[in-house]
């Protein structure tokens, strides 16, 4: 089989391309910029020269791997006639690239270390390497031990403190065996001018420097530095004149006794453009709240569950829209395991949150900032807070990302929400990032 290719590619990236011959070959930088493409290609001449281990492609979930590695590989557009030599379901633990087994591990997985530990690996592919656990990019690391074993990875940049760029890219004069290539979105040949001046009006302060110029800079100041509540901003809407929605995908709740519950319902919308094509936005659009603060009134587990049942059971959309969808999941807390079994006594299944929260901060901040989730403005919690959602300067100082525990708790709701169903919006929904 042959497996000669041709790509219509940057200097930047043949470059790359070209001078990827250590063991551990990194591509980061901006949002878009073309280092994944850069990458992939890299990967696929070395997939037939792979001997003695395994093919691993490694990354967050599997549902990620999908999106942000097959998807493309498997895309005539992209890769051509190699497109069709490239077999993945999502979600399954192999697929086959030019007739190898290629195994495909998500890193967020609490059995993933242990699945590494046994390997040989000749070749591992790391989608994302920066929102990976350390151990399992570092376990990974222990298992390149077939003759000639490589492993490429794409990231888009963090904090300076974050263990790939302190541990490995900060020290590439002492690693012999290691080589990387900073990229920014001008590097992308194949996107126009229009639409990097898009990308580039769309982010602000750290966003912008991290996605747009792909710098490693510190997090400071606010979390959501391009929210602007105010009338025509375009992040808040009013609750009647929310179009209509193609699902209720779900209803993300954080728990809280001394400090308020919150529950936020969480919708893709059917919008369609003026040629009859569908945009999808992601839309919150009703908020359940009980602060026993306000109210001076603490409730029990068994009084909470019955009133977001309640909540739950009502109608949150306008007349002008259908009325009768329900949310396909209700996403709780992963802390609120008594709320959990009480809301089970009452009739509703809760699926426990995906609480990574500096993944949830980054995706929440990439929806806001392309204007692909918006508010109404009946989620007063999240307008709120969202307003004051700050990084926790002690932690900045220790090189550390933490967002300060003041006042998130229709932000942690939010973030549930978005972060747990990601396998499902994305679907219908696409991120420079």
């Amino acid at each position: 089989m042959s497996t000669d290719l041709e790509f219509d590619i940057s200097p930047k990236q043949e470059l790359s391309i070209r001078e990827a011959t250590k063991q551990v070959c990194v591509w980061e930088g901006s949002v878009r910029s073309s280092k994944t493409i850069a990458s992939l290609i890299r990967f696929i001449i070395q997939v037939p020269l792979a001997r003695q281990g395994r093919i691993v492609i490694m990354g967050r979930t599997r549902e990620s791997i999908f999106r942000n590695v097959f998807e493309p590989l498997m895309d005539p557009e992209l890769f051509g006639p190699f497109a069709k030599h490239v077999k993945y379901t999502a979600g399954a633990p192999t697929a086959r690239i030019l007739g190898r087994v290629v195994h495909v591990i998500g890193a967020n997985d609490k059995q993933a270390e242990d699945k590494i530990r046994g390997m040989t690996v000749a070749l591992c592919y790391v989608d994302e390497i920066t929102v990976l656990p350390e151990g399992a990019f570092k376990m990974m690391l222990s298992r390149l031990t077939a003759p000639g074993a490589m492993l490429l990875g794409t990231t888009n940049p963090d904090s300076p403190g974050h263990w790939l760029k302190r541990d490995y890219l900060d020290r590439l004069d002492e690693l012999p065996n290691w080589a990387s290539w900073h990229f920014v979105l001008d590097d992308n040949i194949a996107l126009s001018a229009e639409a990097i001046a898009n990308l580039k009006a769309n982010y602000t302060g750290l966003w912008y420097k991290r996605f747009i110029l792909g710098e490693w800079v510190a997090a400071e100041g606010a979390i959501y530095d391009m929210w602007d509540p105010s009338p025509g901003a375009g992040y808040v809407i009013p609750w009647e004149t929310l179009p209509e929605m193609r699902e209720l995908v779900a209803v993300g709740v954080d728990y809280g006794t001394t400090n308020p519950t919150a529950a936020l319902l969480l919708g893709i919308s059917a919008e369609i453009d003026h040629l009859g094509r569908p945009t999808p936005r992601m839309f919150f659009i009703d908020e359940y709240r009980h602060d026993s603060k306000v109210t001076e009134q603490k409730l029990t587990d068994a009084a909470l569950s019955r009133e977001l049942v309640k909540w739950l059971n009502e109608n949150h959309l306008p007349a002008s829209t259908r009325s009768r969808l329900v949310p396909r999941y209700t996403i709780l807390d992963p802390s609120a395991a008594s709320l959990r079994v009480q809301m089970q006594q009452d009739g509703v299944t809760t699926t426990q949150a995906d609480n990574d929260v500096l993944y949830g901060i980054r995706t929440m901040a990439s929806l806001l900032a392309e204007h692909k989730l918006i508010v109404t403005d009946r989620c007063k919690g999240f307008i709120t807070e969202a307003s004051g959602y700050a990084w926790d300067p002690d932690a900045t100082l220790k090189g550390e990302e933490k967002p300060i525990k003041v006042a998130d708790h229709s932000l942690d709701a939010a973030r549930y929400a978005v972060t747990t169903t990601e396998n499902i919006w994305r679907q219908h929904i696409k991120l420079a990032a």
